[in-house]
């Protein structure tokens, strides 16, 4: 039996059980983070060291850092549909990927955390615009890269689309003025035409 231990509303949970509910896996979610609590326990930390959501144990294979795990599962389960064989593929997918962990989400998580968390250290109005306006340049450059194709990697939904599509959701779910992106729009609402988005992905911030 796969596990995987989070709660449903994290973002990076999130990434986890879509991918899963594209590859029709079974698996149980164990509740764990903010409310849940869970992430001290010695059990815990021997899974993973940074007390993080995210963990997955896929029979016995314990496996941490969301994208990671998104890689896995899709290489493991999805090889040739959300993970391309074609290494030129494959690795075009995984620069989006990680195009999405260290550049567009930690200019997007600030405005999360200052207008949805409350959190004091992001909340100041100048703190939220000078994130908002660096989210902008980002989604402008995927903009212009789906201008010509109907997903991130080319014409089939793939495991790029997942963590990228993740954050484009939360994004278009922040309460802030935005530039139009046509594309990306276009292709957020593609992605919320799957079953797999619509489970885990559409529901309030929180």
């Amino acid at each position: 039996m796969l596990t995987v231990w989070g709660r449903a509303n994290s973002i990076n949970v999130q990434k986890v059980l879509w991918t899963l509910a594209e590859l029709d896996l079974n698996y149980e979610r164990i509740d764990a983070g903010m409310a849940f609590g869970g992430l001290d326990t010695d059990a815990y930390q021997a899974r993973n060291p940074n007390r993080l959501i995210p963990t997955i144990d896929d029979n016995g294979f314990v496996l941490w850092e969301s994208n990671v795990i998104v890689r896995y599962l899709s290489a493991t389960y999805g090889a040739g549909t959300l993970c391309p064989t074609d290494a030129h593929a494959r690795f075009h997918a995984e620069s989006w990927m990680d195009w999405q962990a260290t550049s567009i989400y930690p200019d997007l998580a600030p405005v999360f955390l200052g207008l949805i968390r409350n959190v004091a250290e992001f909340a100041a109005p100048e703190t939220i615009a000078a994130s908002v306006a660096k989210c902008e340049r980002w989604l402008g450059i995927l903009d212009a890269h789906l201008a010509d194709r109907p997903f991130v990697n080319g014409d089939n939904f793939t495991m790029a689309d997942i963590p990228v599509g993740a954050t484009a959701n939360r994004w278009y779910r922040l309460p802030v003025d935005r530039e139009p992106h046509a594309h990306v729009e276009a292709w957020l609402n593609r992605l919320r035409e799957r079953p797999a988005f619509a489970a885990h992905l559409d529901m309030p911030l929180s």
